[in-house]
């Protein structure tokens, strides 16, 4: 594993720095979003910009990487551990793999738990949607897809225009949230759409 390049290619989807664990609800977050997504790697001893802070012991990080990953999270995380020396300086990758029993839940601050998943370089809470569309992920039952006109609608309106969102669909259509909520679920399980997630709104587009 090259250290020096993943530093340099800097934070993004699959990779986060620190320079020190110091709150477990943090990193919590950061560890469920990755077992959420593809996985992903912590460097531990690396500050944000990519400076080599590197740690004194590993000991301590380590705990505290394990107190999270074992208390924070729902279902608990594995995490791997490898230690590496970078310009003589201590840095402790972890590697947290992507999971077969999403969602993973984060415990927060304020004592509940909430589901988030890797958009760039951060970690986003999840909406209802997402959620869903992770808890069924995992079900090998596969998606019933029965085309409805509501279906119909919504694949016509994407052949015409790049995206919608959940708000624009459940307008479009002068339907419920709910009944929007199982319709997107069900065509992004299927593949008909893709859901795109960022800092600041969720879309779909035709896939």
């Amino acid at each position: 594993m090259n250290i020096k390049r993943l530093i340099l290619e800097g934070e993004g989807q699959c990779l986060d720095f620190k320079k020190r664990i110091t709150s477990c609800e943090k990193i919590a977050k950061t560890m469920v979003s990755f077992a959420n997504n593809k996985g992903g790697r912590l460097l531990v001893g690396i500050s944000d910009d990519g400076t080599v802070s590197g740690l004194k012991s590993e000991e301590e990080d380590k705990y505290m990487l394990s107190q999270a990953a074992n208390l924070f999270c729902k279902p608990a995380l594995e995490l791997l551990f490898e230690e590496v020396y970078v310009d003589d300086k201590l840095v402790l990758v972890v590697e947290i793999k992507e999971s077969t029993t999403k969602p993973h839940y984060a415990l927060g601050e304020d004592k509940k738990w909430w589901v988030y998943v890797r958009v760039r370089d951060k970690s986003i809470l999840a909406s209802k949607i997402v959620v869903d569309v992770l808890k069924r992920g995992n079900s090998e039952h596969g998606v019933f897809l029965e085309y409805s006109s509501k279906e119909k609608a919504l694949l016509e309106y994407l052949d015409k225009n790049e995206r919608i969102t959940s708000r624009e669909f459940s307008e479009l259509l002068n339907i419920s949230r709910r009944i929007t909520h199982k319709i997107l679920v069900n065509l992004v399980l299927s593949g008909v759409i893709k859901i795109h997630t960022t800092e600041k709104e969720e879309y779909y587009t035709a896939s």
